[in-house]
């Protein structure tokens, strides 16, 4: 039985509430999307400090301090990283990253996926150590162990 004292939630009120809530989440959805970008990019920078790192210990083991692994396949092989960045086809936190040689240099690339949704920026690094950051302008490329267009240092 109900009482005649008894009250609901009119539907202007609902409305209200489900404004509110719309309102909420087109403000925190952007924010979160970013968040996740910079995750992305932030794992992109490891794995590029984690190619360099890589390869320095292949070449005093392995390459007898001369060579450098020639694909990011053999430097899994020897146990120097793991599975998802040493596949034939790498991708990791939606970035994927590819790395050529040359006569004792290397670099390494890793371009976001999806461009915009998953990273803003390209990321690199060369023989040398030192990462480089292309912020949009096209992916980088390597050819014989040269990074172009180099961008900017971040370290």
């Amino acid at each position: 039985m109900k009482n005649k004292n008894q009250k609901g939630f009119s539907l202007v009120e609902l409305l209200v509430v489900v404004i509110i809530i719309a309102i909420v989440a087109a403000i925190a959805i952007p924010n979160l999307l970013a968040s996740r970008r910079a995750a992305n990019e932030a794992s992109a920078m490891s794995s590029m400090r984690t190619i360099h790192s890589a390869q320095a210990t292949y070449q005093a083991t392995v390459g007898l301090g001369v060579n450098y692994a020639a694909t990011l396949v053999a430097l899994n092989t020897a146990g120097l990283i793991d599975s998802a960045l040493g596949a034939a086809t790498s991708q990791k936190s939606g970035f994927t990253f590819a790395m050529t040689t040359g006569t004792q240099v290397y670099c390494a690339t890793g371009v976001p996926t999806t461009y915009q949704t998953t990273g803003d920026n390209n990321f690199g690094v060369e023989t040398d150590g030192v990462i480089w950051k292309n912020a949009g302008a096209g992916p980088m490329t390597c050819a014989a162990g040269d990074l172009t267009p180099a961008g900017a240092p971040i370290q």
